[in-house]
C-alpha cells in the first residue's frame, strides 16, 4: 500500500513539473528583442582590451625567461625539458599575436584609446 501511494506521488509530481516545464516554454511576446548599441559593444571591447594588454604585457616579461630556461635546458643535455619549455613559448607568442589582431580590430570598429602593438 505504501509503495502505491509513493508512486502516485512521484508520477503527479513528475506530470505537476512537466506540465509547468511546458508553460514556462511558451514563447513571451511582451519581451522585445534588444540589439546592443554601438556605445555598449565598444564599452565591453574596451574593458576585453585592456584584459589582453594587461596579458601580452605579462607574456613579454615571462617570454624571455623562458627563453633562458630553454637555452639552460638545452646546455644541460635536458632536450625533452627544453623541448616543451619551447612548446609553451610558441604557444604564448601564438596567444600574442592573436591579442594583437583583436586589438586593432578593437581599434578598427571603435576608435580605441588604447594601442594595438
Amino acid at each position: 500500500m505504501i509503495r502505491k501511494l509513493i508512486a502516485v506521488a512521484a508520477v503527479s509530481g513528475s506530470l505537476a513539473l512537466g506540465v509547468a516545464g511546458v508553460a514556462g516554454a511558451a514563447p513571451s511576446t511582451s519581451t522585445p528583442s534588444v540589439t546592443p548599441t554601438h556605445a555598449t559593444v565598444c564599452a565591453k571591447a574596451e574593458k576585453l582590451a585592456t584584459r589582453i594588454e594587461a596579458r601580452e604585457a605579462k607574456a613579454a616579461a615571462w617570454v624571455p625567461k623562458a627563453q633562458a630556461r630553454e637555452a639552460k635546458a638545452t646546455a644541460a643535455g635536458h632536450t625533452k625539458v627544453a623541448a616543451r619549455i619551447g612548446a609553451r613559448i610558441a604557444k604564448v607568442q601564438k596567444w600574442e599575436t592573436r591579442g594583437t589582431t583583436v586589438l586593432g580590430k578593437i581599434s578598427a570598429k571603435c576608435g580605441s584609446t588604447t594601442s594595438a602593438q
